[in-house]
């Protein structure tokens, strides 16, 4: 195989682990069942992956469960003892100590006062100036997709996947940005069959590989909201937005799918810290 050849099957054999981890956060998952999995060796595969993916695989699997808990946290009335059970920790107290230093927050403190509350409340006020919304004009972006159905909160695992074909041939750029697109209403569709894309601004002239579809997000008018914190926090923030903002800033919604932005990556930045530009698209004003 020539080197990029052998580089895809690495990417490759590491997002067959990703996606294990993925169908198994409620069990032990043990290190052995991993390099099988990768096809590597018990004894280097982990320093493979970590070199590769920029984290350990333990703080992989580590974020993965709390950022599943803290959506169940901020969107579902489970119980904080069953969520902890759930991510893997034999103690509640385990559990909030760990929460804590990710989140900022006790699990049950984030539960009542999280940024998802401040965006229930303001929706619930019918507050339409509680958070700043930027009308922008963007210019219609090519680019490099992989499609994702199911939880929106795993778009990553499709981001993942892209950003390995990506590096598989080549075209992996030092800044890459992420994008995400989101198909299908999260309150009206199964969250096993949400549809969504993993996306990345391409060059008009490159060839993508056959894994990779390409798509162009649309130009024009969009309310861009700035949020900043927690991606399980964010689907308050959407009925704020299109609950409260919407109906009070005379604009009207155009038909196409809102899109998000991604300023920086959940495994390089605390959950408080993240930065995501939320894209409503408007029609143009008569």
């Amino acid at each position: 195989m020539n080197k990029l050849q052998t580089l895809a099957s690495y990417e490759n054999r590491l997002s067959r682990v990703v996606d294990h981890i993925y169908a198994h956060l409620d069990e032990d998952i043990r290190f052995d069942d991993l390099a099988e999995v990768a096809c590597l060796s018990p004894y280097h595969w982990h320093r493979i992956y970590a070199a590769m993916r920029g984290e350990t695989i333990t703080a992989t699997i580590r974020r993965l469960r709390l950022t599943r808990a803290a959506d169940r946290l901020a969107n579902s009335a489970e119980p904080i003892a069953t969520i902890a059970a759930r991510a893997r920790y034999t103690t509640a107290d385990a559990f909030a100590r760990a929460f804590k230093e990710a989140y900022g927050q006790t699990p049950a403190d984030y539960r009542s006062s999280g940024s998802h509350a401040t965006f229930k409340a303001a929706t619930r006020e019918q507050d339409a100036r509680r958070f700043s919304v930027e009308i922008v004009q963007l210019s219609a972006t090519r680019c490099a997709a992989v499609a994702h159905v199911g939880p929106y909160m795993q778009i990553d695992r499709a981001m993942a996947r892209l950003f390995s074909e990506l590096a598989a041939s080549g075209l992996l750029a030092a800044e890459q940005k992420m994008r995400a697109v989101f198909l299908d209403d999260p309150d009206l569709v199964p969250v096993d069959r949400l549809r969504s894309k993993a996306c990345t601004p391409i060059a008009e002239d490159v060839l993508l590989p056959a894994a990779l579809e390409a798509m162009v997000l649309r130009g024009g008018s969009y309310a861009r909201l700035g949020y900043k914190g927690p991606y399980a926090d964010m689907k308050e923030a959407y009925r704020w937005l299109l609950g409260a903002w919407l109906p009070h800033s005379g604009h009207e919604p155009d038909d196409a799918p809102i899109f998000e932005a991604y300023l920086n990556s959940p495994a390089e930045t605390p959950p408080t810290e993240l930065l995501t530009d939320i894209h409503l698209p408007l029609k143009g004003r008569p």
